[in-house]
């Protein structure tokens, strides 16, 4: 028995001192191995164990008191006693060491996963607020371009402004010119028609004219 509790507290005391002192990988194992304990079945086993223990450093202190007080009526303690007595002192202080030891580990590895949570959280909100410090960056730089984007499109719609009022006036002098071309093309149709009517009536004097001299003739 205090064999096996030599090597589970060289057990413990290594897997504290791991988690305590970060040497390459194997912080990371050990966290792992912790986890998997955490894990499952593996509770309830160490609850079991605790309590196991916690009964034998129990019956062991009770035994040590018993032969204290077996010393104090006796005044004097045999070779067997003092063997036992040191036994289980040295069972009930490996024990009590186990315990300690575990409570260590389990509160070493609570507030490791804690830490390793709140990098992460740190990390990411490092994160964010350079995102957000770049998204400042653009709007301010949006914002100093945008007065210049605003004078080159007041520019532009200046020079639209321009070209629509030549394009209205252009438009009315080829409304003018449509309209007096127009007129004046009534005005020859006119004068054709009364040209036609005039060649029409001298064509008729004509075949009057020759009429006449034929019947003369």
């Amino acid at each position: 028995m205090i064999q096996l509790l030599f090597l589970v507290l060289f057990a413990e005391g290594a897997v504290a001192l791991l988690l305590m002192v970060k040497v390459g990988p194997l912080r990371e194992l050990a966290m792992r191995g912790v986890d998997q304990v955490k894990t499952g079945k593996g509770p309830a086993t160490v609850k079991t164990l605790a309590c196991t223990l916690s009964v034998i450093l129990m019956s062991s202190v009770a035994s040590i008191l018993n032969i204290q007080n077996r010393r104090l009526k006796l005044g004097t303690v045999s070779p067997m006693d003092q063997v036992l007595w040191r036994t289980h002192l040295l069972e009930a202080s490996l024990i009590g060491y186990t315990l300690f030891l575990a409570f260590v580990i389990d509160r070493l590895h609570h507030y490791l996963r804690k830490l390793i949570t709140l990098r992460q959280t740190a990390s990411t909100s490092r994160e964010e607020v350079e995102k957000l410090q770049m998204e400042n960056r653009s709007l301010r730089e949006n914002e100093e371009k945008s007065p210049n984007e605003i004078k080159k499109l007041q520019r532009e719609i200046a020079k639209l402004n321009e070209n629509m009022k030549k394009l209205k006036s252009e438009t009315e002098e080829h409304k003018k010119k449509a309209s007096a071309a127009e007129a004046h093309v009534n005005a020859l149709q006119k004068q054709s028609e009364e040209l036609l009517l005039e060649y029409d009536r001298l064509l008729e004097d004509n075949q009057i004219l020759q009429a006449q001299i034929f019947n003369r003739g």
